[in-house]
């Protein structure tokens, strides 16, 4: 049989062989990083046998799917520790997540903290006593049997849903044995280090009718190097919680009154303004027009952009004179309405329309999260009506706008391309046209993408930018959705150069998403620590005593009157505690005035970049800041002594 692989080459074998085998033939060190493979793109275990021609991807952790296998099998061994501890626990799931694994279980008494660390220890021992891990399956009848026997009510329920003719998968290691479609690693010997990081409570299956249960988070690498790197990003992680930073800095608050409605306070209105400035300026400079649409629309037009249908369940309605209307969970049906609402001609075209539009979104409240996730948030949307042989243009100018915005705030970021889903609208032939022409438009940008099968929208296909944060951490947040449906279900129209009607072409596309989570993001990746430009309170005049006050105020004029955003502190304390406290609160510059700045007309300049960076006359400094500022430079913060 003929192996092809990855790269290309072909390896030829006289009989069946199991992925595990094909490794070492390939590489001793391969077969003992692998962890999962792919046979004809098919997700499968190392034992999988292979018996006919076939292409073969070897996948270890520094894989998504090579990592996922890790992770689950780990879960796996902590549900085995679980039970040997604590033999009366119902076992739920124990998936693995982007950043590790889970296990919801339902004990009588309560699993606490301290209780992880024994978790942990009986685990270890498991790994020790490297056990193979091995596949087997059972008829769905002979499934539900054997998990009554164990009393295992969760995996029965879990099997009653499977169809009739299945035949269930289990991994046994050791006396544990465990419903699971896998795949999983050889033995337990290869999760070297790991962690439990967290409880929560989770309902099964995630509906608050039914019953809590404790979901148990944990970590695994290959290599405690790796581990202990990971634990450190999420011990800097919260250090920059967002929520945390947010409280200090006077930028934003939640309320029980308004669960994942965010409250900004005066610094955050600061921030949030000289975000939505830039972006108007950056749009303006990009051909855009802004637009705005009304946040309560009729059903009749949710129903006619199919979101009534395919969103329903996330959305806010009421009724206005016995009709039925819905607060808007999106900005395009009113952008649709916009295009409508006067004849357009080829020559009209593109037309790029930009929208900060406040949309609700009914999340359940477990899901609430800070910024992060909230109900109702500013989305920086812009519509774009085009021709079909505008597309590849158009699109790469959205995609260097979106570089052009994330290259700004020192953001490195990756490209997804995602395809038609299952429930979408629309012809092949649409569907086509539209994937081809975001592919295309990579392809010319030279960009690398990642294709993600069946994530796209239900119109359309979109294009995602994913960006990294400064501890490493990826975002979602620019997107890119190209639509030929909702042109057609609002039936709009231009006129082209030979006359007749024709369809426009859209795009919708965000750069920073969501307005809210982006400061979110911003507030963890400069640790509230923000450029100048972009920081609520640039400057802090701290005057030595009462007696200079005078002066203060006056330099603090100044600035005011240069436009920069400063204040004084006016409280009688020793200075090196107005020093301390400015620079708890992050501000980027502080003026000390006293007896000498005052008699020299000079102010002494401290600053979070540099420290104690001298005597400066008022308007050198108010010269450089506003270069800084105008230029949007991005300082490194130096820690101070």
């Amino acid at each position: 049989m003929k192996i092809t692989l990855k790269d290309g080459s072909v390896k030829e074998y006289g009989q069946s062989m199991a992925v595990i085998d094909i490794a070492r033939d390939l590489s001793e060190g391969l077969a003992r990083a692998a962890t999962a493979a792919k046979v004809n793109g098919e997700l499968v275990d190392l034992r999988t046998v292979v018996s006919a021609d076939s292409e073969l991807e070897i996948l270890t952790f520094d894989s998504e799917d090579g990592k996922g296998a890790f992770f689950h099998t780990t879960s796996h061994i902590m549900a085995q520790a679980i039970k040997r501890l604590y033999p009366d626990t119902k076992l739920a799931i124990g998936p693995s997540i982007d950043h590790g694994f889970y296990y919801d279980v339902d004990r009588e008494t309560a699993f606490v903290a301290d209780d992880l660390e024994k978790i942990e220890a009986e685990m270890k021992k498991i790994v020790k006593e490297n056990l193979p891990i091995e596949r087997f399956t059972k008829s769905r009848e002979d499934a539900i049997a054997y998990f009554k026997e164990k009393d295992e009510p969760y995996k029965v329920e879990l099997i009653e849903d499977l169809p009739e003719d299945e035949e269930i998968s289990f991994y046994q290691q050791g006396e544990f044995v465990d419903l699971c479609a896998g795949p999983h690693l050889m033995s337990t010997k290869a999760v070297k280090a790991f962690k439990l990081t967290s409880l929560a409570g989770a309902y099964w299956r995630g509906n608050e009718k039914n019953k809590m249960l404790t979901r148990i988070y944990g970590v695994s690498y290959p290599k405690k190097a790796d581990l202990d790197e990971y634990l450190h990003m999420m011990e800097e992680a919260k250090k920059r919680d967002h929520r945390k930073l947010g409280r200090e800095l006077g930028l934003f608050m939640m309320c029980d009154e308004g669960p994942g409605f965010p409250f900004f306070l005066p610094k955050g209105m600061v921030l949030k303004n000289t975000l939505l400035e830039y972006w108007r300026d950056l749009h303006k400079k990009n051909g855009y027009v802004e637009i705005s649409t009304p946040i309560i629309l009729s059903r009749h037009l949710w129903e006619n952009s199919g979101h009534w249908d395919h969103y329903k369940d996330n959305m806010y309605t009421t009724v206005i004179d016995d009709e039925d209307y819905a607060v808007k969970p999106m900005n395009c049906p009113g952008g649709m309405l916009v295009y409508k609402s006067e004849p357009r001609s080829y020559k009209d075209l593109p037309l790029r329309a930009g929208e900060l539009g406040l949309v609700h979104r009914h999340e359940k409240s477990g899901q609430l999260h800070g910024l992060m996730r909230v109900r109702c948030f500013t989305q920086d949307d812009a519509h774009i009506f085009m021709t079909p042989e505008q597309i590849r243009d158009e699109i790469k100018g959205v995609a260097g706008l979106i570089d052009e915005v994330y290259k700004l705030f020192g953001f490195k970021y990756h490209v997804e391309l995602s395809t038609r889903p299952e429930d979408s609208m629309g012809s092949d032939e649409d569907w086509e046209l539209a994937t081809d022409g975001l592919k295309g438009a990579l392809d010319d940008l030279g960009l690398d993408y990642v294709v993600n099968e069946g994530d796209g929208a239900f119109y359309g296909p979109k294009i995602d930018f994913h960006l990294e944060d400064s501890i490493g951490r990826t975002w979602q947040c620019g997107t890119i959705q190209l639509d030929m449906q909702m042109p057609q279900r609002f039936d709009l129209e231009y006129t082209g150069a030979d006359g007749e009607k024709h369809r426009p072409i859209m795009i919708h596309r965000v750069a920073f998403g969501s307005i809210e989570r982006f400061i979110g993001i911003l507030i963890e990746h400069f640790a509230g620590a923000f450029p100048t430009w972009l920081a609520p309170v640039q400057v802090k005049v701290l005057p030595i005593s009462d007696k200079y006050m005078e002066y203060g105020e006056k330099v603090l004029t100044e600035l005011d009157a240069a436009g920069i955003r400063a204040e004084i502190d006016t409280r009688a304390e020793k200075i090196g505690y107005k020093i301390r406290e400015a620079q708890m609160n992050k501000i980027p510059y502080m003026l000390v005035v006293g007896a000498k700045e005052e008699e020299a007309g000079m102010v002494s300049v401290r600053s979070r970049f540099a420290g104690d960076e001298g005597q400066k006359s008022l308007a050198a400094f108010i010269e450089a800041i506003k270069e800084e500022i105008n230029a949007k430079t991005i300082r490194e913060t130096v820690k101070e002594d």
